[in-house]
């Protein structure tokens, strides 16, 4: 074992995280759906919707023969949701393709929907204590500053780099703990905006920490300005105060979520609108902001109060008639969320 591991791991029988619901009975299915869930995602933020889908999905099988509808509920708020879809389908290839168990090397892992090389490094070290390397954000923080290693970690040449590091440390046995330590370092200590380098059990080897300047690693990301887009979406209320909701295709920005028809300008979704229905009153509601990866999308929602109730709405896509304030049973986008909860408190 490492001098780096040893320590990583004394501090960790001390101070570690050892009671989060993924540590107990990690199966490789439990550990797998909490790897899914924290990335890009804080563990306070993951608790409740862990416990929540667990408890409606408890295993494989049964999240396999869920609809989708039912699993993107289940991941309502939590964001990014290609990696529910992704789960979901994942769970359907082992289940066909593996007779329902996991594969226990990390190819046929990353393989899968949905897992890279980290994620399944940590579901086989964290379920079967594999001695297998990671490399989230925290981890790639920690290791930036103890090797100083320059540059922005999204740069294959860096990422190869901190590769090399994290399989350089690993520690021939315990890999399970050394594997939680290691994010509970980068998590509790080696923290983005305030390390506590003065706690760290790294601290004597720690480059960054002797040069003093632990805020200047890992590398920025290079800043660009992000493109905008603009639709127009009709929010369409019927005299019953129901509201037309479509679901979105299956992939894309909000797929397989529940939202509203969206058009390219005005123009076009006031001709789709006047073609088919009796308008009784039209008016803007708030612009809405979506910030994504890859850009922001500037969405101008068209509230259009029906001259009389309507069942069969618009020919593309499956689509319903919904109230207010009454559980909906489907996964509603962000925009979707925002727009009836304003309609509700108006």
């Amino acid at each position: 074992m490492t001098n780096f591991a040893e320590r990583v791991l004394t501090w960790y029988d001390q101070h570690g995280r050892k009671h989060l619901p993924w540590q107990h009975n990690p199966t490789p299915y439990r550990v797998w759906v909490s790897e899914i869930m924290l990335q890009q995602t804080q563990v306070a933020t993951v608790i409740p919707y862990y416990q929540r889908f667990m408890a409606s999905f408890p295993d494989l099988p049964m999240l396999a023969a869920a609809s989708t509808d039912q699993v993107l509920k289940h991941w309502e708020g939590l964001g990014y949701y290609s990696r529910a879809r992704n789960l979901h389908r994942c769970a359907q290839v082992i289940r066909d393709q593996y007779q329902g168990r996991f594969p226990t090397d990390r190819e046929t892992v990353m393989s899968l929907p949905g897992i890279g090389r980290s994620t399944a490094g940590a579901m086989l070290s964290l379920a079967l204590g594999q001695k297998q390397a990671i490399l989230d954000g925290n981890v790639k923080r920690v290791l930036a500053r103890y090797h100083a290693i320059d540059g922005y970690p999204g740069q294959s040449a860096v990422q190869q780099r901190l590769w090399q590091y994290a399989e350089q440390h690993l520690p021939d046995q315990r890999n399970a703990a050394y594997t939680q330590a290691m994010m509970d370092l980068g998590a509790l200590l080696c923290t983005r905006s305030k390390p506590a380098c003065l706690l760290c059990p790294l601290r004597d080897g720690c480059q960054a920490a002797r040069q003093g300047n632990p805020h200047d690693y890992p590398g920025r990301k290079p800043a660009r300005i992000l493109p905008e887009k603009s639709r127009f979406a009709l929010v369409l209320r019927n005299p019953a105060g129901e509201i037309l909701l479509e679901q979105r295709p299956p992939t894309g920005i909000w797929g397989g979520l529940w939202s509203f028809p969206e058009f390219p300008d005005r123009q076009q979704a006031l001709a789709a609108l006047t073609a088919q229905h009796p308008v009784a009153d039209l008016h803007e509601l708030p612009l809405q902001v979506h910030p994504f990866s890859h850009y922001r999308l500037k969405l101008q929602p068209l509230l259009a109060d029906l001259g009389m109730s309507e069942t069969g709405i618009m020919e593309a896509g499956r689509q319903l008639w919904y109230k207010a304030g009454i559980e909906f049973g489907g996964g509603l986008s962000s925009a979707a969320q925002q727009l009836l909860k304003l309609l509700e408190n108006h």
